[in-house]
């Protein structure tokens, strides 16, 4: 009987540990995290390996602790929408106090660790991140105006830039490129996945482009956007910041595959064509910075 009761209190604790992971959205993380390690590992200079883990593991706790605030916040929305009323708070998994209570803790810990262990420019960026996404994006942006995720995708563009600042202390050319990267990325790809979650953002009250301006808007503001992005991740090879083999050449064939997608999506914006887009997309990025570090340690 004690085993048995045992092992219910083990799989409840393991249930409530799933639930709290789950409030730090560890799949948006992963791409956070793997754009500030790929900031972190381009950055001049050396930075401790031991200390390198401490920044790019305070970036994925802010980036998760900006996550729970964000979950806390949309709530009532995320409570009406398909694709997220599986999340803890709807559920009743968490209370809604106690995962506030969870992410200030976290964005808290995350900047001050940070300081002591890189430095505080670093440390700054990181709480602009955590602070611009929870009051800029998620408070104000996100419930008025259909430019949500054009503005607040310059939260999810700085941990590259965090990474770098971490090791040098500063900001200069290469990261800022890597930071419009992202930034003029984010939007066509939301938008990808707005243009067949539509009937959840409308339900919601949420003002994604395609609620406000239809899809037909929608569709041409992500070929605009895509056009503007490939030339974009093109800067470093064209400013003979990295080569044009290990980077350039490939960069410019996935930014093909990538306009040739946006145009599909332009032409007929279907749930098969704009689910492709969408997760592209994620490919996509993850192959630039991929690249960026396949350059870096063929010239190593």
């Amino acid at each position: 009987m004690e085993l048995k009761a045992a092992d219910a209190s083990a799989a409840s604790a393991s249930e409530a540990i799933r639930d709290y992971v789950s409030l730090l959205k560890p799949r948006v993380m992963s791409l956070v995290v793997f754009t500030g390690f790929v900031g972190l590992y381009l950055a001049p200079g050396e930075l401790n390996p031991g200390l390198a883990a401490v920044a790019v593991l305070c970036i994925a706790i802010g980036a998760g602790a900006s996550g729970a605030i964000n979950m806390w916040y949309d709530r009532d929305i995320d409570a009406v929408m398909s694709r997220t009323c599986g999340r803890p708070i709807p559920m009743g998994k968490v209370g809604a106090d106690e995962a506030l209570a969870f992410g200030v803790i976290l964005s808290g810990m995350s900047v001050m660790v940070m300081g002591l262990a890189t430095n505080w420019v670093a440390a700054a960026l990181l709480a602009a991140t955590i602070g611009f996404y929870v009051f800029i994006y998620t408070m104000w942006l996100k419930r008025r105006t259909p430019q949500n995720i054009v503005i607040g995708g310059a939260s999810g563009a700085l941990p590259p830039v965090i990474g770098w600042a971490a090791v040098t202390g500063d900001v200069t050319a290469l990261p800022l490129v890597m930071f419009l990267i992202i930034f003029m990325w984010t939007p066509p790809h939301f938008w990808a996945l707005s243009l067949y979650r539509s009937g959840d953002y409308e339900a919601a009250g949420v003002p994604m482009l395609p609620v406000v301006s239809g899809r037909r808007e929608t569709q041409k503001q992500i070929l605009l956007y895509t056009l503007v992005l490939v030339p974009i991740t093109l800067l470093p090879a064209l400013f003979e910041t990295v080569g044009l083999l290990t980077y350039g050449l490939p960069a410019a064939v996935f930014g093909a595959v990538f306009t040739i997608s946006a145009w599909r999506v332009f032409r007929d914006a279907s749930e098969k064509n704009c689910r492709r887009l969408f997760g592209y997309s994620i490919l996509y990025l993850f192959v630039i910075f991929t690249l960026l570090i396949i350059d870096r340690a063929a010239g190593a």
